[in-house]
């Protein structure tokens, strides 16, 4: 019934929010319009589609009331890795603002940094490096 999820985020600026997610990894794989300001990007990494568009479109377009000033609006992204201090680095020396410090819980280590337009981003990984990243519950 369902094919290809996506997960969209609306943002103040697309492009600056695109970059951010393109320097952690994601590949641009559409934008709208070719020419001139995008009013929404897609960036894929691992079978996963994010799409990144303006909330003055959504607004414009589709009659949305996106309120960008309410921090996270419920969603985040997660990113599984296997160095969550590196991930971690990264994003910091790119501009996101830390939400939480690397920590461990239940197994994992954990660390949560705030995306260019507040969305939080989640930076997980097993504390035995020999496992693989997982989408598994957290039991």
């Amino acid at each position: 019934m369902f094919t290809t999820p996506q997960v969209n985020l609306y943002s103040r600026d697309v492009e600056r929010t695109a970059a951010f997610y393109a320097h952690l990894g994601f590949v641009e794989s559409f934008r709208t319009p070719m020419l001139g300001a995008a009013e929404h990007i897609e960036l894929k990494l691992e079978g996963l589609t994010l799409g990144v568009g303006s909330a003055e479109a959504g607004r414009r377009d589709h009659d949305l009331d996106i309120r960008l000033d309410e921090r996270g609006r419920g969603a985040e992204i997660v990113l599984w890795t296997h160095d969550v201090e590196a991930a971690f680095a990264l994003a910091t020396r790119i501009g996101a603002r830390v939400l939480q410090e690397p920590h461990d819980v239940r197994g994992l280590r954990i660390a949560y940094v705030l995306d260019p337009d507040d969305n939080p981003v989640e930076f997980v990984q097993h504390r035995d490096v020999s496992d693989p990243p997982t989408t598994q519950p957290i039991a």
